[in-house]
């Protein structure tokens, strides 16, 4: 039985440490203060008896759990990072633990009237009864994802205390910097030494994810000519009007708040710049490889296009590929989802397959050579004020991480 107060303290000692990424920083991990959990996760993994803990000078943790049956078992890994967005505040994170949740709205803030409602977060009707973890509205949680470090280490702990269960060697990966992009770029593969592994970085209960999208990175630069408004006619070239014509003849309803499932986006996420100079940046997404290579053909064509019309190079697009879908690296090896959709439903959980809206450790992890599907972690509404995870969530993602160690020894047998 998974100890569910000690899961909770876990959790809030985690979360309430910033580890927030920064993307303008060079440096691995980006922000010093990631070493602060990085250190304590290190210390803790030595201190509940983890064999071959290390942490390097990029601030990856990895550490083992030998193999408790004499017959040879494949090598599995699960992998989080303990980073948090960038996006919004992770500092001075006040978790709030709401016992035996009606199903109502919870105050989260009352001084600033910060409300979670089911009225609009429906997904909180799931959880009714259940102890439902929050932010006070002004941080983001950090479930994303020190939900999935705490499932991992109670995971350990849990079979450190119970040999009973067998299982082979697990290996246990944490990394910085997932949220800017970087969290598998510095992962050492050969060093983690397993046959596959999980993330355990997924949301609701369930969730079992084995694709994501193809993405890129696009910058738009529009050079134009400013003069004197007065005496302007025939010599100034306003860059904003260039811009304006650049997005508006890209697929209107091509574009997160109009697509889900596997359809793509172009995604314009920041514009800067004035009558001289403007600049739009873009991130290109689709499941699809051949669609995914046409967004981006897409792009250069319609910049190609304008500088004709206008007689001039004033527009130029520089694109750089982030990550690909790793369905093509786990397809070939199916046992390892297939391992975890068994795992999931002795214990009774359904299993929700479907394809990532976004990326992953995992994706990048499977090109490097380690085949890595998606586990729920529990949490909801990630990177933000209403950010939440109901308890119940981390302590069934305990058990699958138990049960699919369990389930490789039996398979080996």
């Amino acid at each position: 039985m998974i100890d569910k107060q000690a899961l909770i303290d876990r959790f809030v000692s985690y979360v309430t440490i910033d580890t927030e990424s920064d993307p303008n920083s060079d440096t691995t991990p980006s922000s010093e203060k990631q070493w602060d959990l990085a250190r304590k996760l290190a210390g803790e993994l030595e201190a509940m008896g983890m064999t071959d803990v290390t942490i390097d000078e990029n601030a990856y943790i990895m550490a083992t759990l030998p193999s408790n049956v004499a017959h040879k078992v494949p090598t599995i890994g699960f992998v989080s990072h303990f980073d948090t967005t960038p996006d919004f505040t992770g500092k001075d994170v006040k978790p709030q633990i709401i016992e035996n949740y009606d199903g109502g709205n919870i105050v989260l803030n009352k001084e600033q009237n910060i409300i979670l409602s089911p009225d609009y977060f429906d997904d909180l009707l799931q959880y009714k009864g259940q102890t439902i973890i929050t932010t006070d509205g002004t941080t983001l949680l950090g479930a994303d994802d020190k939900a999935g470090i705490t499932e991992i280490m109670e995971a350990m702990q849990y079979l450190l205390a119970h040999p009973e269960i067998k299982h082979g060697t697990i290996r246990v990966g944490f990394t910085p910097d997932e949220e800017i992009g970087r969290g598998a770029h510095k992962f050492d593969v050969e060093k983690f030494g397993a046959d596959w592994a999980y993330t355990m970085d997924g949301s609701q209960i369930g969730e079992l994810e084995y694709e994501n999208f193809n993405a890129a990175g696009a910058v738009v630069t529009i050079e134009g000519k400013i003069v004197h408004p007065g005496y302007a006619k025939g010599k100034m070239v306003n860059s904003m009007y260039i811009a304006t014509d650049y997005i508006n003849s890209l697929p209107r309803f091509e574009t997160p708040e109009h697509t889900e499932g596997r359809e793509g986006f172009f995604h314009l996420y920041s514009i800067e710049g004035g009558v001289d100079s403007t600049k739009l940046e873009y991130i290109i997404r689709d499941h699809d490889k051949n669609h995914f290579e046409a967004r981006k053909a897409m792009m250069v064509q319609l910049a190609n296009e304008l500088n004709e019309q206008l007689e001039k190079e004033l527009v130029t697009v520089t694109m750089k590929d982030q990550y690909f879908n790793m369905r093509e690296k786990v397809e070939p090896v199916m046992h390892i989802v297939d391992i975890a959709e068994e795992a999931m439903k002795a214990l009774g959980i359904r299993p929700l397959i479907k394809p990532i809206r976004g990326g992953t450790d995992g994706s990048q992890l499977s090109f490097m050579g380690l085949p890595c599907p998606n586990i729920f972690a529990g949490g909801h509404n990630f990177h933000g004020r209403y950010e939440y995870v109901p308890v119940e969530s981390m302590m069934r993602a305990v058990e699958v991480i138990v049960k699919i160690a369990e389930i490789t020894a039996q398979r080996e047998q």
